[in-house]
């Protein structure tokens, strides 16, 4: 009897581990393909991008301009979904002067392809390429702004290049750290194949840096946004909001615009 229980306990752990294993993607991206409104929605001008990356995907954006930027925002969004799902924050960013730029990641939306982490990256640089060539932008005249996910891939493309900040919202210290948080008892910091290892990218970057997180967060826990402020370099901002992970910051809009206010008017903004 014992001995039976201890074969059929060890075969669910080990059939857990296979389908975490096989399954990992699932876990991390979550794309949605239609795209249903545009910054219009908000009464916002906006130019339609295709863009495409080193290994040859196409990618699709939206720039939005502002009369008299004083900055350009490239804004990175998190694993689910597409642009659509973030028009409110183009809206923010709109009203607080700046121009942005956000694209989508290969595999949702219109964008081509599959995701993929180190295709992310690939596509993080590509929409950086688009705005300093084409564009014709100072590096030091936009900033990076990664919400969850997006944190991650914006903290890797600012160990690449020199960007006047970074904006991390809501984002995880690792891939394997948030895994081992979630699975306690499987040994999955040894089986992801993901690391996005925003806390170590952090170590390596050289502007000036804002941390927003909520200890609301149901999905990212605060302790992973105090995480990364412990770490980050001088010079570094932490600005607490209220709230869940998605939306969150609408409960108190007033608060985390002028957090960010405040960040712009320590950049000389």
């Amino acid at each position: 009897m014992l001995y039976s229980l201890i074969t059929i306990t060890s075969g669910v752990y080990i059939g857990l581990i296979i389908l975490l294993f096989i399954f990992q993607s699932y876990y991390i991206y979550h794309p949605d393909p239609d795209v249903t409104d545009t910054p219009a929605l908000y009464q916002l001008p906006f130019e339609e991008v295709y863009l495409q990356t080193a290994d040859q995907i196409k990618l699709h954006g939206w720039f939005v301009p502002v009369a008299n930027p004083r900055a350009t925002l490239l804004f990175f969004h998190g694993n689910a979904g597409n642009i659509t799902y973030w028009l409110e924050f183009l809206n923010i960013f709109h009203q607080l002067g700046f121009n942005s730029f956000h694209v989508d990641y290969r595999g949702f939306g219109k964008s081509g392809g599959s995701p993929s982490e180190n295709g992310t990256y690939q596509d993080a640089m590509a929409a950086w390429n688009y705005l300093v060539t084409q564009r014709q932008l100072a590096p030091t005249s936009i900033i990076l702004h990664g919400q969850s996910l997006g944190g991650a891939v914006a903290g890797w493309l600012a160990t690449q290049q020199t960007s006047k900040a970074l904006i991390l919202e809501s984002t995880f210290t690792s891939v394997p750290a948030m895994a081992s948080e979630l699975f306690p008892y499987l040994p999955v910091r040894w089986l992801t194949r993901y690391q996005y290892n925003t806390l170590e990218n952090l170590k390596k970057i050289h502007c000036p840096i804002l941390i927003i997180h909520s200890p609301d967060d149901e999905i990212i826990p605060f302790a992973h946004g105090q995480k990364l402020f412990a770490e980050a370099p001088e010079p570094k901002t932490f600005l607490q909001i209220q709230g869940e992970h998605n939306g969150g910051v609408f409960l108190n809009l007033p608060h985390y615009t002028q957090g960010i206010e405040s960040f712009l008017l320590k950049l000389g903004l």
